[in-house]
């Protein structure tokens, strides 16, 4: 019995007490928890479809309410009810979309008619250019030192072409499908951002009651700190995307481009994917500018240019500030990898999500610091405790 006392001993030392080997067994854990549901996922496939129903209404719901909440906090704050307010905003919100409907899309849809009929025309010309390239002394160097060969592009591309047509009947169901998510989403968000604006303070109330006590306020800072992070980005967004369709606007029509409130709207919706939304925006304007003339393409690139240094210099800093402290590199990386995962709602919510999860795993890493003990520095003395005298000389014998 004795003998087998110090192996338990070290047992307990070296693993039961060891803070990384438990880490280690809780990451196990949580690895065969995933593996498990992983092996059963018709247990949460209601829950899949519950997701994919609400989540385009709350996503239209929530940008708006975070755009109109301010005001409505403000005006309650002057003594002016919450019901009387947004009643008003949905006025005037009614009145905006009709003005918007009775002037602006008339002319986006002129502009829209007008480049599709113009369309032959612009593949022509593209096509006489490409044909004026690969006829140059330049493009035939350029096919000889690369061994590019022009048939065998043509080829994939009819191969492409036609798979993509096979395809085109099959995908008629998902379109139909998606039209009719977003018809219902813009149906239903005017009644959920009645109740949302109305009752939205009474909802972290709601939520923590189901949180243990000793929790509570830790989770109401992390709460409170990724609703200060997701409505600054929002808003800022919102703002600098309609400030960025405004300037474009009034270039494109200084320089007298084709298609000016089209390219610019469509700039506009582009520019809520940060730093990769200006480069797709850019795109049909080339080309609309190329067919032009070289001198309207020249103008472009100076229009583009200007604006790009206003929304950096001037309007992102005083409107976004810094309020997400995230590396530029480190969100194009979350772009790319959002967007192979999730795609277009994965290009649009990327940066958000990671501003939610980089708040939620801090807490987590700090919380896990402090009961870990991992990261603690060795207790050194104080300088004043130091034994800075000299030691004895040694005494000879």
């Amino acid at each position: 019995m004795g003998s087998t006392q110090p192996w338990g001993d070290r047992f307990k030392r070296f693993f039961l007490n060891n803070r990384f080997v438990v880490f280690l067994l809780v990451v196990l854990l949580i690895g065969l928890n995933i593996l498990v549901f992983a092996h059963i996922p018709f247990v949460f496939k209601p829950i899949t479809v519950l997701f994919k129903t609400v989540l385009l209404p709350i996503l239209l719901t929530g940008a708006i309410y975070y755009l109109l909440n301010p005001l409505v906090d403000w005006l309650e704050t002057k003594r002016i009810r919450r019901v009387y307010t947004i009643t008003g905003l949905y006025l005037l919100i009614a009145g905006i979309l009709t003005v918007l409907i009775m002037t602006v899309i008339p002319l986006v849809q002129a502009q829209i008619l007008s480049l599709i009929e113009n369309l032959p025309r612009y593949t022509s010309e593209v096509q006489r250019q490409f044909e004026s390239l690969i006829g140059s002394n330049f493009f035939h160097q350029v096919q000889e030192s690369t061994g590019f060969n022009l048939d065998d592009l043509s080829n994939t591309l009819s191969e492409r072409g036609t798979a993509l047509l096979n395809n085109a009947w099959s995908g008629i169901g998902g379109f139909l499908g998606a039209v009719k998510n977003v018809v219902l989403a813009i149906i239903t968000m005017p009644f959920i951002l009645f109740y949302l604006l109305k009752d939205g303070k009474k909802l972290p109330e709601f939520i923590l009651r189901y949180v243990p006590v000793r929790f509570r306020e830790q989770t109401h800072h992390v709460m409170t700190e990724m609703n200060s992070q997701i409505s600054s980005y929002i808003r800022g967004q919102i703002i600098v995307s309609f400030c960025i369709g405004a300037l474009m606007y009034v270039g494109f029509v200084i320089i007298g481009l084709d298609y000016s409130l089209t390219l610019a709207i469509i700039a506009s919706f582009t520019s809520v994917v940060p730093y990769l939304g200006p480069a797709i925006a850019i795109t049909p304007a080339i080309i609309v500018a190329i067919v032009t003339s070289p001198i309207m393409l020249l103008k472009l690139i100076v229009v583009w240019t200007v604006v790009q240094l206003v929304e950096g210099k001037f309007i992102s800093p005083q409107i976004m500030g810094k309020t997400l402290r995230i590396h530029p590199i480190t969100i194009i990386f979350v772009i790319l990898t959002a967007g192979n995962l999730f795609g277009v709602l994965g290009v649009i919510l990327a940066v958000p999500g990671y501003a939610v999860l980089k708040v939620i795993f801090t807490h987590l890493f700090q919380w896990f610091e402090r009961r870990s003990h991992l990261y603690e520095e060795p207790d050194a003395p104080a300088p004043d405790q130091l034994d800075l005298r000299e030691p004895p000389a040694e005494t000879q014998p």
